[in-house]
């Protein structure tokens, strides 16, 4: 043979050697042999690039047991410490020893248990073959590996991380080598496994409580048990801690399906191979009775109205779960205008999908009390519509009004509204007092997230203080999301909620508004932000869209910035909160307020931060009003009606938010300028009415406020 062969074959012998020292270490009694190897073939490259085959240790299965040990003839050592414990099977572990005391019988260890930076370790293949587990090594990842039943401990060398069942733990020392023995904390076994111990410092030793007998639990498939229904699945999670089989199952008080409601105990227990039982374990399954429909109930006030008469109907509807979902009613009305027989239907619908239903019929008159126009000036319940006749409002006459400005800058990101690729949508460089107003739609064809980017390039600190802020979506309907997004604008405002500094370095960048970015949105989905902001300094935003899987800040570079759609608006335009005042009696007579008209509320004037060309707000989206009307006459009705199509919001009156209109889709939206609103009635006596409203996104501008006296009660 090749004399170089043979040298590069005794290095290699002698490498293949020290990856199986750890496994081959002697068991406590130093008589364990190595049951099997597994050897691969793995490639390695020597002098003048000459090849050889090289067998490494990946895998061995190592089982406790060993030779019998010693037997104890006294039951102290000669030291005068105890070698037995109240359970024989407990095994006791001397310190800065290598004795070992189990069942009457004494094992050396590879190792003394040592104390190394106030940590006890252990040798690991004494440990295992006492306590009856499993060890194996893989080559691949140089990981020793302990195996308890379904458990499994993963050990690198030089390493205090060590992974239980696949999740990384920290231990208190790292895993090291003593004399070629893998050494281990002993509580990173102790722990993992559940095992008890104590600590006898007295005679210097610790004990670790082993059960030997195998462990019977169980779970159930079934969340939710009905009697009579459920047909019950059980499922057996026994092991045995010494790896034996399981060869026999004892079962009490179950059944498949359960016929009386209450509870039921079920007890397992197990046999393993050794003859051993376990300790039986219960479950107390809930039974529950079987569901029953909701009951619908209404009552009304009276049986008999005259035309135009308030039907007051209360609901009184049950379901034994307390769990109806769905409500639908047919002819609820709060006044009929036709005499004759009117039945109303309640169907309620509960989480199980069971139904209750009722009807009642009552008897319209021929007598009228009220029109149809009055009754609904009159009782229309606040945030609720109704129809009338919009062709009269643009002959009503405009409050005549006077209005100035606070010093607000609107930054406005709505162009283009439906995006169509990554990019930088909005960017403006502004301080002292902002407000975002941001609606944009997902049509890149793929999941994205919204970021708004603040940075700091100033040469000294900065802080942007978040005042105010709603936010809405992702969602596919825009108007209900423009809806949502004012609604919450509006309650930040009552709770302060959104209150937050925001620290900028100079040269910083930070993502602001984080629940833009919380979630991913899905193709074709909406999101629309209302917020306002201070900062003394000025301040770099950029309102961007990106891939939901990219990181925004690493890829800030690289976007580039989007052209506007030739449609919607986008801008920063100045003085953007608008003051109106009235000081003079307003209500005696039918008069209205328009907004984003562009006529009597001129568009506010801008500029495209990313063009720098001039740019008129239509619509003045964005735009806060605060409306103060400081003499509104007594049995004043005050309503919101849309001028240039669907319209769906929100409006503070007097510090409480009223839905305009109340409800979500269809019955939430005012569909045209016949529909109006219903925001606020004044009582028997004049009083200031102060009105705080902004767009929706997603609606349409312009609107009208209308005051108009209420009809005579009757």
């Amino acid at each position: 043979m090749n004399f170089k062969k043979i040298t590069i074959l005794a290095i290699l012998a002698v490498f293949s050697l020290s990856q199986t020292a750890l496994l081959n270490t002697a068991s406590a009694d130093n008589s364990v042999e190595v049951e099997q190897t597994t050897v691969v073939e793995q490639n390695v490259v020597v002098e003048q690039n000459e090849v050889v085959e090289q067998n490494t240790v990946v895998t061995e299965d190592v089982y406790g047991g060993g030779e019998s040990g010693t037997d104890i003839t006294s039951p102290l050592d000669i030291n005068g410490v105890e070698t037995t414990s109240a359970n024989p099977s407990d095994l006791i572990l001397m310190m800065n020893s290598d004795k070992m005391y189990q069942n009457g019988k004494l094992y050396t260890s590879s190792q003394p248990m040592m104390v190394k930076q106030g940590v006890s370790y252990v040798a690991v293949r004494s440990m295992v073959d006492r306590v009856g587990l499993k060890l194996t090594y893989d080559g691949k990842t140089k990981e020793t590996i302990i195996i308890s039943g379904s458990n499994e401990l993963r050990f690198k060398l030089n390493s205090k991380i060590y992974t239980v069942n696949g999740v990384a733990k920290e231990m208190k020392g790292a895993a090291y080598q003593q004399k070629n023995i893998f050494m281990v904390p002993l509580t990173s076994i102790t722990q993992a496994l559940n095992i008890s111990y104590t600590v006898d410092a007295v005679q210097k030793r610790v004990i670790l409580s082993l059960s030997t007998k195998p462990v019977a639990l169980f779970t159930i498939q079934q969340k939710e048990v009905v009697a009579g229904e459920t047909t019950v699945t059980y499922q057996s999670k026994a092991y045995s801690p010494k790896g034996l089989p399981i060869v026999e199952e004892r079962w009490e008080g179950n059944q498949e399906i359960f016929q009386e409601v209450g509870p039921h105990t079920v007890t397992y227990s197990v046999l393993d191979s050794n003859g051993d039982w376990s300790d039986p374990y219960s479950i107390t399954i809930q039974v529950k009775a079987p569901n029953l429909p909701p009951v619908a109930i209404f009552t009304t006030d009276k049986t008999e109205y005259k035309m135009g008469e308030l039907v007051t109907i209360t609901e009184q509807s049950t379901d034994d779960e307390n769990d109806i979902v769905r409500r639908e009613w047919v002819n609820k009305k709060f006044a009929f205008f036709k005499p004759g027989p009117v039945t109303i239907q309640l169907k309620v619908t509960d989480g199980h999908g069971a139904v209750g239903v009722v009807e009642k019929t009552i008897n319209i008159t021929d007598e009228l009390l009220y029109n149809e126009t009055d009754f609904n000036k009159l009782f229309t319940p606040i945030g609720s519509q109704y129809k009338f006749d919009g062709s009269v409002v643009p002959t009503m006459p405009q409050v005549p009004y006077t209005a100035t400005s606070e010093p607000v800058t609107l930054i406005r990101s709505n162009s283009p509204e439906t995006v169509y690729s990554e990019g930088v949508v909005y960017r403006e460089t502004t301080s002292g007092a902002s407000r975002f107003m941001i609606h944009h739609v997902n049509a890149v064809g793929k999941d994205v997230k919204m970021y708004v980017i603040a940075t700091n390039k100033n040469l000294e600190p900065t802080t942007i203080k978040i005042q105010d802020s709603g936010f809405a979506g992702p969602n596919m309907y825009a108007t209900l999301v423009g809806k949502l997004s004012a609604q919450r604008y509006f309650q930040s405002m009552q709770n302060s909620s959104a209150k937050q500094d925001i620290a900028l370095a100079p040269g910083e960048s930070k993502i602001i508004f984080n629940e833009l970015n919380e979630l991913k949105m899905r193709p074709m989905q909406v999101i629309s932000l209302l917020a306002d902001t201070y900062s003394e300094s000025p301040v770099e935003y950029k309102v961007i869209m990106i891939d939901a899987n990219k990181d925004v800040l690493t890829s800030l570079p690289y976007l580039q910035e989007l052209a506007r759609d030739g449609v919607h608006n986008r801008g920063t335009y100045p003085e953007a909160t608008r003051l109106i005042e009235y000081n003079e009696l307003i209500g005696t007579t039918s008069q209205r307020i328009s907004l984003g008209d562009n006529k009597g509320d001129p568009n506010l004037v801008g500029l495209d931060g990313m063009t720098g060309l001039t740019e008129s707000n239509l619509g003045n989206f964005g735009v806060m009003y605060k409306i103060s009307m400081n003499r509104v006459a007594a049995n004043t009705l005050i309503t919101f009606n849309p001028r240039g199509g669907e319209y769906s919001g929100m409006v503070l009156i007097n510090g409480e938010i009223v839905s305009v209109p109340e409800g979500n889709g269809a019955a939430g939206s005012l569909a045209s300028p016949d529909d109006t609103s219903v925001l606020y009635r004044t009582g028997s006596f004049e009083q200031k009415v102060e009105i705080w409203f902004t767009a929706a996104p997603g609606s349409n501008l312009p609107v009208n406020f209308i005051f108009s006296p209420l009809p005579e009660h009757k």
